[in-house]
């Protein structure tokens, strides 16, 4: 496949970022009171950089562990994310993941254990409307891969790049009906192979928000269309309010369309601060 040079890509980050940067503080200073936002049910598995239409001083920690089965081996992904939104429907995130391996057949081959990826995300919601219930919103996401624990300074210190685009759009269906495609290509580039290959993720969400409570129950469906080759997995959640600032999401994933991936099961501990 021809390669696509990161150069463009990174010139496409750092125009994204300036407008991004530009728009949203022209909102700000023109606003001396709190913008609008509708509060949307964000999805768990694939969630968002920040809530659609943050405010200034929104911050967040996840902490997530996927457990997948997948044909030879099971996979532990541990993830770390810092969400915060310094000025108004301006989000940030800075997330790590881990992935681990355990062997389930013998003689097969298992990947190696890694620092799977650093991602950094950018998030603006640039239509929020009240009247509608809805919320449109842009990003853009930089991901760094690295090589295997047992690799390191044996190799390129980074063994491949991201580029991930995104746009989203949530509507509200009366007060507790809560719905949110999320759509973007994914650009990976090799940095080891020299090659490039593109992806396209479409997910979508249906939440329901059980009355007189903070508690959440729904589906998010995440697909993924790669070399013509389409799949998909069906995730029912549901997300349970703790406390003030503390919520515990849990997942179950059901591969529908999917070769080697079996079923898997899906944690995520949420603190807002």
């Amino acid at each position: 496949m021809k390669t696509i040079q990161p150069s463009i890509f990174l010139s496409g980050l750092c125009i994204l970022g300036a407008m991004l940067s530009t728009i949203a503080t022209s909102s700000a200073q023109t606003q001396n009171e709190l913008p609008p936002k509708v509060r949307h049910a964000e999805p768990l598995y694939l969630d968002l950089v920040r809530d659609l239409g943050a405010r200034k001083g929104e911050k967040e920690i996840n902490v997530g562990i996927d457990f997948m089965n997948v044909r030879n081996y099971n996979q532990h992904v541990i993830l770390a994310e810092y969400e915060f939104a310094p000025i108004n429907r301006l989000g940030l995130e800075v997330e790590t993941d881990f992935s681990f391996f355990k062997r389930t057949a013998e003689g097969e081959e298992v990947p190696n254990n890694k620092l799977e990826c650093l991602r950094l995300s950018a998030q603006y919601s640039f239509w929020v409307s009240e009247k509608h219930r809805m919320t449109l919103a842009a990003g853009y996401t930089q991901i760094f891969e690295f090589p295997d624990f047992k690799n390191y300074g044996k190799s390129s210190a980074i063994t491949g790049v991201g580029y991930n685009p995104f746009f989203v759009a949530a509507k509200r269906l009366g007060k507790n009906i809560h719905t949110l495609v999320y759509t973007s290509p994914v650009v990976e580039h090799d940095v080891l192979q020299r090659t490039t290959q593109v992806r396209w993720q479409i997910n979508t969400a249906v939440h329901y928000s059980i009355p007189q409570t903070s508690h959440l129950i729904g589906i998010e469906i995440n697909k993924e269309i790669e070399h013509g080759m389409f799949e998909m997995t069906v995730r029912p959640q549901v997300k349970i309010k703790c406390s003030k600032n503390l919520s515990l999401g849990l997942v179950a994933g059901i591969p529908v369309v999917r070769k080697h991936e079996h079923f898997s099961s899906f944690i995520r501990l949420i603190y807002e601060l």
